[in-house]
């Protein structure tokens, strides 16, 4: 028998005796190590906590254990502690999971989202103490709708709590969290005395003709936890508390929480220290060659032979026990849900594989959940990322990856989804589809899907996933804020609103400039109106749409575009990202290249594209890291083994060496293909994008996809001259080479804004002219 944890840990010491009890009720025998650390630093208050550990170690304890002890203390009542999540799935499961404890404590628990009962929100609105477990969203709508309640409703904050941080950062999503975070403490502090004005102070005055918000000035400043801004006015900083099992560089993660506002205390990281779990990985290789590919006989929409050969496979492996299988895709994730099924019909079994994304109904997602946390029978569910952050789905013996995974962070937090039980290993089955010879495209002929899955597995296991990328201008969330702020606050001077958001709130790339470009936009449509001293006020148009409940979210949903070749329509596919024409799009498994883009109509004109098999289409957005492609690179120059990889997995890559050695590459950036030439960069997506706009002001327009550009019709020395006469001279910026570009409003608010404004936004997220101006210094041309 070990030692008792109040012989071990003097964490344990500082915890209330009722939660002592109830850890003692619990059987625990021991603090588990994040656990440890984060309970003395979330008692002191004093400092935001970043908590980064593997799902299933703890962190929601390591968190509210000394969260409840806090409110348990404190003098006055509980206080309020408000936990924002990314799903209403996660909050459902944290509800269950704190209801328990809570109970013993007499701590109300409340959850607010969509489906949450008016009479559960009332009790809340009424006393605001205890947890609230809220998402984005519903946070935004809270402030929107209670703004002139909210000084009274979250005086008494004690911790801001987010959860699953990863999933925020670099997304408008992350941005419009930020804003709320920010508002909120502008609030606790009262008069809006975060959002200065040149002067100073925002003045304690309500725009002409409008009354001042009910509660401004009731600030509850304490000695403890307190911070001055950059005018020396002394403000409550309440500490906020991030949770995720996938962070790449924990200071950027720190500087994501903590942007906007007063100058923050250093914030204190905690990266679990126990060991890592082990990890079993093979990565099956997927020939086409035995198989009837789509369009030989039979429909495009229909399976693939190498498809129904992956879902035969994971029947006979994973019939009996319980698993998760990440496609890339919605359609794809119905595809293998239906093989799977039809497998149970032919071998007369119940049914054990059920479908979990977005566009299902909330109850068949919570059955499949539901089916997962049963034990009676083993259960598959076949899912996109909806299942990839923390919820609770039991134990999951395996998960499985078919095709290269969005992100190595993604990959990360998938497999952490297995091996959650004491000494199990976390098991990923990856496969990867190529195309056998002879084919067409250098992309297949190079086996790229296959060295990017080993590289991202390979970052993987060094313990590296993508670094966040919290720059960009996020005007489309700018624009919600805007709207936001004015809806709360009843009107609001524009100078204050510049300051509030922009000076010191989170929207600082944003200057002067810019933001009164984008309220002469939101002005020129009727959605704001100016009043006397340039006070902001919403028109009638512009309370209607807050009012929707369609407002609240910062992030677009899918929009279905028609795709035609030569006349004939292909399928509809669900773009959120802005298309260009040159780019490729992978659909009905084939590779198509942009010709053009008509938004309004919602058509993209496409034709064959030879250059091979793409992972991914057009719905995600994701740019590949730079340091994925540098280890393809390394994994091709090698010709070492990768000991993941089945037997064809090996094969691909002794393949896609030799082509890599005949095409020159170790040499060579730019090489002939087939009708063009290819330019080989092994940069990130944003620096190839770059290099694209490039080329293609020098009359050279070029796709891209994958590591190559890929230039129709152009010889090698045409592409070899015009990339050494950008070497030779300054390059022009992002937006001048953006100049002539239509269909780059990919967010949801951008609409609204100047074509200036929208090339601006565009080029800060999906353009990295540094990276292009150092491959221009460096290759061999």
């Amino acid at each position: 028998m070990e030692k008792s944890n109040a012989d071990r840990s003097r964490s344990f010491d500082l915890l209330d005796e009722r939660i002592k009890r109830w850890i003692w009720t619990h059987e625990w025998t021991e603090l588990r190590d994040v656990q440890e650390r984060a309970i003395p630093l979330l008692l002191a208050r004093d400092r935001d906590v970043v908590i980064s550990a593997a799902t299933a170690s703890g962190k929601t304890e390591a968190a509210f254990l000394p969260i409840l002890t806090h409110m348990l203390a404190r003098e006055g009542g509980f206080g309020l502690t408000v936990y924002v999540s990314p799903l209403t799935a996660l909050i459902n499961d944290q509800f269950s999971r704190l209801s328990d404890l809570c109970a013993s404590l007499g701590v109300p628990v409340y959850r607010w989202y969509g489906g949450t009962s008016p009479s559960a929100r009332s009790r809340f609105l009424k006393d605001p103490a205890g947890i609230l477990l809220i998402t984005p969203e519903s946070l935004e709508a809270l402030l929107c709708l209670h703004g002139f309640e909210a000084a009274r409703l979250f005086k008494d904050a004690q911790y801001l709590v987010v959860d699953e941080l990863h999933s925020f950062i670099g997304s408008e999503r992350g941005k419009q969290l930020q804003s709320l975070l920010f508002r909120i403490e502008r609030r606790i502090s009262g008069a809006a005395a975060q959002g200065l004005s040149a002067s100073g102070a925002i003045p304690q005055t309500a725009p002409e003709n409008k009354a001042a918000p009910k509660g401004v000035g009731e600030g509850n400043a304490t000695p403890q936890g307190t911070s001055a801004d950059d005018a020396g006015v002394v403000q409550r900083i309440v500490p906020r508390v991030a949770l995720s099992a996938t962070l790449g560089d924990l200071k950027l993660a720190a500087a994501f929480l903590q942007e906007g506002g007063v100058r923050r205390p250093e914030c204190a990281l905690v990266e679990s220290a126990d060991a890592g779990y082990s990890v079993r990985i093979v990565l099956k290789g997927i020939s086409e060659a035995s198989h009837t590919a789509a369009g030989e006989g039979q429909p495009e929409t229909e399976s693939t032979g190498a498809e129904r050969e992956i879902a035969d496979y994971l029947f006979r492996r994973l019939h009996g026990s319980n698993n998760l299988v990440f496609p890339n895709s919605r359609n794809k994730v119905e595809l293998y849900t239906h093989l799977l099924s039809e497998k149970c019909d032919e071998m007369g079994v119940p049914n054990e594989f059920y479908a979990h994304h977005g566009s299902l109904p909330r109850e068949a997602r919570t059955e499949a959940e539901q089916a997962l946390k049963s034990r009676e029978h083993g259960t598959t569910v076949v899912c996109t990322n909806t299942l990839e952050l923390g919820i609770d789905i039991g134990d999951v013996k395996s998960v499985a990856q078919i095709e290269p995974p969005p992100s190595v962070s993604s990959l990360r937090q998938r497999l952490g989804r297995s091996g959650r039980r004491q000494g199990e290993a976390a098991a990923l089955r990856a496969f990867v589809i190529e195309e056998e010879r002879p084919c067409q495209g250098l992309r297949s002929d190079l086996r790229e899907s296959t060295f990017e899955f080993c590289a991202a597995i390979g970052l993987l296991l060094d313990g590296w996933c993508e670094p966040p990328r919290p720059g960009g201008m996020f005007l489309s969330t700018l624009v919600q804020q805007i709207f936001a702020l004015v809806a709360e606050s009843g009107g609001i001077a524009a100078e204050e609103a510049y300051a509030a958001l922009c000076r010191s709130g989170p929207f600082r790339a944003v200057s002067e400039e810019d933001f009164g470009e984008t309220l002469r936009s939101l002005e020129g449509r009727g959605f704001v109106e100016a009043g006397a001293q340039g006070a902001l006020f919403l028109s009638e148009k512009g309370e209607r749409m807050v009012a929707h409940y369609s407002f609240y979210a910062s992030f677009p949903t899918d929009e279905e575009y028609r795709l035609v070749s030569e006349q004939e329509t292909l399928g509809t596919l669900p773009v959120r990202r802005g298309v260009q024409p040159g780019e490729v799009l992978a659909f009905a498994g084939k590779s198509w290249r942009v010709l053009s883009v008509d938004s309004k109509a919602r058509v993209i004109e496409v034709a064959p594209y030879t250059g091979g098999r793409l992972p991914s289409s057009a719905g995600g957005g994701f740019s590949l890291d730079r340091k994925v492609r540098a280890r393809m690179r390394e994994l091709y120059e090698s010709g070492g083994d990768v000991p993941f990889a089945d037997d064809v997995a090996k094969r691909f890559l002794s393949e896609g060496r030799e082509a890599y050695r005949r095409l020159g590459l170790s040499a060579a950036s730019v090489v002939p293909t087939g009708g063009g030439a290819a330019v080989f960069t092994w940069l990130g997506d944003r620096g190839n994008r770059a290099l694209q706009l490039l080329l293609r002001r020098g009359g050279i327009p070029c796709a891209l996809g994958g590591a190559a550009l890929t230039a129709h019709g152009h010889r090698t020395g045409d592409v070899r001259r015009a990339l050494r006469a950008f070497r030779a001279k300054s390059l022009p910026d992002a937006l001048e080479l953006l100049s002539g570009s239509r269909g780059l409003a990919t967010e949801k608010w951008e609409w609204v804004l100047s074509e200036r404004l929208k090339k601006k936004n565009y080029a800060s997220f999906r353009v990295d002219m540094d990276e292009a101006r150092e491959w221009l210094t460096q290759a061999a041309l």
